[in-house]
């Protein structure tokens, strides 16, 4: 409320506010509008409640400027590499139609339901005790059974980002190289490179990641380590062919490496349609370390993700998430729990699932339409799609002539590693309405054609 803000900036320190009552009348708005108002101001430190008395205007604190630049000589060479994932996660809430976001907009998130289920987890008598450290039992068969996992199996984590973070860290110290499958996902490539280990290139095409070029990267660089997204890739969309499964997990098993599975849409897949199941149900030497997350499907601030591994490795990657974060809240894993075990969680899926069927169709469409010079394979699920633009066209320049008429875009160069022949950018449709798709491709295209 300006008006408040404007009374307590006029005031002197101490002095009393009038009473809840006097000011909804002054300010012409009801007392929960006051009270939420006075709640802000006094979480900011600008007023102070005494029981008995009133609330007061509290005493302003200046902050003194000093000179930070010590800290240049101090910090050294950063160790943080964001690889662009920080610009990727700002997309979520720049303005404009949105083509950029990785979460699903207001219109499909779970937040009622998720409101609901975390009123009931807060209510339970050991809602904010410490939990396990592998996580809550009913939370972890509640995985298990879902992807064909052993429960012990299960580890439960901070959000996928966390476990790609513990996993990583915990198989491979700093120095080693570790191969993706590219195009690839920026918080997988930001976490490899803050560990001090050097992303490889492994390039995909239709079927996925390419065997020959994997054998070839092995040969070459001795990996102990492949990342990748077998189910709906970040960004493109893509699957990992049926007949190569087996032939990737040989090739790795020959080079005696280990395989993290990004499954970070496991439940985005278009109404219809059957997801494939898991990669590690296709091994039995604990060789695929799978990472799964609720994040996507309900909500982005409901952290709660698993990993999925068997053998010495579990007990790395546990001991590393006890060093970061000891363990994901306790009311987090019952609101979880209270959420799948309802009718809740299945409607979320057709929610979803549908929508998303809908937003891509709309997308390939409008890419076909206006955009028919640029390339581009349809997702077979997912969240976006990745398009080639035409040779010689800044990819720079076009997200930011695209940002200029409202349209919101994400730089293909992110999801990349090393030099690229072609500039991409990816088209996200999980914050945008179908409806709204059409007008925002045709927004792009005459942002492309200024730039050209």
């Amino acid at each position: 409320m300006t008006e408040l803000h404007r009374l307590v900036d006029a005031g002197t320190v101490g002095q009393r506010l009038p009473s809840t009552r006097t000011l909804q009348a002054g300010l012409g708005v009801g007392p929960v509008t006051v009270q939420r108002a006075l709640g802000r101001l006094v979480a900011e430190g600008r007023l102070v409640t005494r029981p008995g008395s009133g609330t007061f205007i509290a005493s302003r604190h200046t902050t003194r400027t000093g000179d930070t630049d010590w800290q240049q000589v101090a910090l050294g060479p950063s160790p943080v590499h964001p690889s662009g994932i920080d610009q990727v996660v700002h997309l979520a809430n720049a303005p404009g139609l949105q083509l950029g976001a990785g979460y699903l907009d207001a219109g499909l998130r779970a937040d009622a339901r998720l409101a609901t289920a975390l009123g009931r987890a807060a209510r339970r008598p050991d809602a904010w005790a410490s939990p396990p450290a592998a996580g809550l039992p009913e939370l972890r068969s509640w995985f298990g059974r879902q992807l064909g996992a052993d429960p012990e199996h299960v580890l439960i984590t901070s959000g996928s980002q966390s476990a790609l973070s513990a996993t990583m860290r915990a198989i491979l110290p700093a120095g080693h190289p570790v191969l993706f499958a590219t195009p690839t996902y920026p918080g997988a490539l930001a976490v490899a490179r803050s560990a001090g280990l050097t992303p490889i290139s492994v390039p995909c095409d239709r079927d996925g990641i390419r065997p020959d070029l994997l054998r070839d990267a092995f040969a070459r660089t001795s990996a102990r380590l492949l990342v990748i997204q077998p189910t709906y890739a970040n960004p493109g969309g893509s699957v990992l062919a049926a007949h190569r499964r087996g032939e990737i997990l040989d090739i790795c098993r020959v080079a005696g490496a280990f395989v993290i599975e990004d499954d970070y849409a496991r439940w985005l897949g278009f109404a219809g349609e059957q997801t494939p199941p898991p990669l590690f149900v296709d091994d039995d030497r604990g060789q695929v370390i799978t990472i799964v997350s609720l994040t996507k499907i309900l909500a982005p601030s409901l952290r709660v993700s698993a990993v999925i591994a068997r053998g010495p490795v579990m007990n790395r990657i546990g001991a590393m998430r006890i060093v970061d974060d000891f363990f994901v809240s306790r009311p987090l894993q019952h609101t979880v729990i209270e959420l799948v075990s309802g009718p809740g969680w299945a409607a979320q899926l057709r929610a979803v699932g549908t929508a998303l069927r809908e937003r891509a169709s709309a997308l390939v469409a409008a890419v076909a339409h206006e955009l028919p010079d640029c390339a581009a394979t349809p997702p077979l699920g997912g969240i976006s799609m990745f398009v080639g633009l035409p040779r010689g066209v800044d990819e720079g320049a076009t997200v930011a002539a695209a940002a200029r008429l409202g349209v919101v875009v994400g730089h293909g160069r992110y999801f990349t590693i090393g030099e690229q022949e072609t500039a991409y950018l990816r088209l996200s449709y999980a914050g945008i309405r179908a409806q709204d798709i059409p007008t925002a491709v045709a927004l792009l295209a005459r942002a492309l054609h200024d730039r050209s």
